[in-house]
């Protein structure tokens, strides 16, 4: 005989509560129990029960669930009409999720005397009337499961979850995606909740209704100078917005976001001139001031070759027009990025040599350029950058991980919060945003295909170190630069996933041949790569992992490409591309060939016109706010891990995101512009938008 305390945990989110009854039994080593208790679990409370059992169970392994629908259910309800004899009754039945599920976070079970309460995570819908069976929260590695019935169930879980979890084609040369064609087709854990869900839809139509009457205010009004803008420069926008408004003409303020703006990701020091940049007789004073620059180190270029031959959109009839520029820029002694030049398109054998732009040539010609630039580097930070590197990383990471790791698995408790809402959020982005008639086709330069091309290309070219910033920055020659601020926050963060990853692993794995014995995380790895990535070894992604130190950077990549990566990519839309100009989603002109012709009618004819530009503010602001149930990296709520050892590595985890914070904070108060996007407080703990 022993008495068990028992509790239950249900979810805070809207419509976590059931209607339905929940039966629960006990599984322990030496028996099972039925507990003579059937609740019904109630939004965001935890329930308690004492129950005494009348066989020795011995250590806990197991709870079991059963959630039963109510068969009679008895109600008073008050009638305002006398409605005589009754002669029918009429039922409806709801089989929905909404009315039927549960989401459990956790029970939690005491035993009698001294037990230790062991701890059953679930986190996830209960639905159905199936038994649900729970493990106890300690994390295993395959081996280590001295009972057979641990083993039993990892596999079972697997079976049942690749099932759930099947890989899908989206387009050809593309990452795989979650076999879905829309949400209502993800896994019912992958959803969003029910607040995500409307607040994500009801600010899309607030954007909609806010585009109208921007419409509305400019229909009679004129759009033929750079201060026509103004007129829908109003709404929802941020301090730093305001500031590119006042300073985007600036060559010091157009220098500064191949840094630390929107997209710090293409810059990189020159170790020679580039071979596509022609100097034509009479540019021999440049060329000198160009080789200077090179032999001092402090050179750098932006080349977006990337877009050369990607097809441009016709938007409501009218041909838009793609570029692909290339930019050197000099670095002064103060760390400011100057421009030196700029050559909006390629040579190419059958064309006139292409015109090279100064910031010494007329001021529209100079303007327009940089204009140029700016637009080519809205396509790739929004193919290339955003939308590949990591949300379609992080949706192949979450994948294979449902696919490959069992819940008792430590990486599948590592990772699991930071795949949260990851599914839902591409499977709309590939519906609303970059399918066939969305917000790509209706406004960018790329949409209409081109953009699928694009990010082909991108992949191709995907390499496992440019998703590791000691790499990638190592590579592009831009560590030590103290004005380079995504470099030096990205570097820090890094290095402190990178222990709080070191900690959780080497708790479990001991040896390298603990490593290389997981068969499950070798599955794992492989999925990634061969399956989710395509065959990505030839590009530097591993096939397996050999060692400690391998896994770790591994898993240090994931969490950051999910979460600091996506939060340095991700916010700065809202800053950098609420002023139009800035950062133009399309161009409606070809490109100059000459400087002396560049009137304000060719630079307004060039830039989106008011329907393209209302829709980029829209659908950036959208994209780029802080979300309203944003979890802040490392502050998940759900305890998956049970140990106090792993529990004690969270929290140096979150002790060393406070200490980064406060560094950031205190450098922030010396700046002009500070750089706030790597902020720990402003990192979400996985792609949810």
């Amino acid at each position: 005989m022993g008495r068990y305390r028992i509790r239950v945990a249900t979810g805070a989110s809207l419509f976590s509560g059931s209607h339905n009854r929940v039966q629960l039994w006990l599984v322990g080593a030496r028996g099972e129990a039925e507990l003579e208790l059937q609740l019904q679990p109630a939004r965001g409370q935890e329930e308690e029960f004492d129950r005494d059992v009348s066989e020795d169970l011995g250590p806990l392994h197991f709870v079991k669930l059963r959630k039963h629908r109510s068969l009679e259910e008895e109600f008073d309800r008050d009638v305002s009409e006398d409605l005589g004899p009754l002669h029918f009754v009429k039922l409806r039945k709801h089989h929905s999720l909404v009315d039927d599920a549960w989401f459990c976070d956790r029970i939690t079970v005491q035993g009698p005397g001294a037990c230790a309460e062991a701890a059953f995570p679930c986190y996830r819908w209960v639905q159905g009337e199936g038994v649900l069976s729970l493990p106890e929260g300690t994390a295993r590695l395959a081996g280590d499961n001295a009972l057979d019935m641990f083993q039993k169930h990892r596999e079972k879980e697997l079976k049942e979850r690749q099932q759930i979890y099947r890989w899908a084609t989206w387009k050809e040369g593309l990452p795989l995606t979650i076999a879905a064609g829309t949400k209502d087709d993800l896994p019912p854990n992958m959803r969003f909740h029910e607040e995500k869900r409307r607040d994500f839809e009801w600010t899309m139509k607030a954007g909609a209704l806010e585009m109208v009457l921007k419409r509305v205010y400019t229909f009679l009004s004129s759009w033929d100078r750079l201060e026509d803008f103004d007129q829908i420069f109003w709404g929802q926008k941020s301090a730093l917005a305001e500031k590119v408004h006042q300073r985007w003409q600036d060559d010091e303020f157009f220098g500064y976001q191949f840094l630390n703006g929107a997209n710090p990701m293409l810059l990189r020091r020159s170790t020679s001139l580039p071979s596509r940049l022609v100097l034509p007789t009479g540019m021999e004073e440049l060329r000198a001031q160009l080789e200077k620059e090179l032999e001092n180190s402090s050179l750098f270029e932006a080349d977006f070759i990337l877009l050369d031959g990607i097809p441009a959109n016709v938007i409501r009839g009218e041909k838009q027009y793609l570029a692909a520029p290339l930019i050197m820029l000099k670095m002064e002694p103060n760390g400011k990025l100057l421009p030196m030049v700029i050559q909006i398109q390629p040579p190419n054998p059958s064309s006139p040599t292409p015109p090279l732009f100064l910031p010494s040539d007329p001021p529209l010609a100079w303007l327009l350029a940089k204009s140029w630039v700016r637009n080519s580097d809205f396509q790739l930070h929004q193919l290339q950058y955003h939308l590949l590197n990591t949300h379609l990383v992080a949706e192949v990471i979450a994948v294979a991980t449902m696919r490959c790791l069992p819940g008792l698995h430590p990486v599948f408790k590592l990772l699991i919060p930071h795949i949260r809402y990851t599914m839902e959020i591409n499977t709309r982005a590939r519906t609303q945003l970059i399918s066939e008639g969305g917000i790509f086709d209706k406004a960018v330069s790329t949409g209409g295909g081109g953009h699928v091309q694009l990010v082909r290309q991108a992949m191709a070219q995907l390499t496992y170190c440019s998703l590791c910033p000691p790499d990638d920055l190592a590579d592009r020659g831009l560590l030590g630069i103290p004005s380079a601020l995504y470099a030096h926050d990205a570097l820090r963060l890094w290095e402190i996933i990178a222990r709080y990853v070191e900690g959780i692993v080497h708790l479990f794995y001991h040896r390298d041949d603990t490593v290389r014995g997981d068969p499950e995380l070798q599955a794992w790895c492989r999925e990634i790569t061969e399956v989710g990535l395509c065959q990505a070894q030839d590009r530097g992604f591993p096939v397996s992992f050999q060692s400690q130190n391998q896994l770790c950077h591994f898993l240090t990549m994931c969490v950051f490409t999910c979460t600091g990566q996506h939060a340095a990519i991700n916010q700065g839309q809202l800053d950098w591309y609420a002023w139009v100009p800035n950062a133009p989603c399309t161009m409606r002109m070809p490109p100059p060939t000459t400087k002396e012709d560049v009137t304000m009618a060719t630079v307004m004819g060039s830039l989106p016109d008011v329907r393209q530009a209302c829709l980029q503010m829209t659908i950036t602001w959208h994209l780029g706010r802080r979300q309203p149930d944003m979890v802040p990296l490392g502050h998940h709520k759900e305890k998956y891990f049970s140990s106090p050892k792993a529990k004690a590595v969270l929290n140096q985890f979150q002790t060393d995101l406070e200490n980064l914070e406060k560094e950031i904070t205190a450098r922030n108060e010396q700046l002009d512009l500070p750089y706030e996007y790597l902020k720990p407080s402003h990192i979400e703990n996985s792609v949810t938008i």
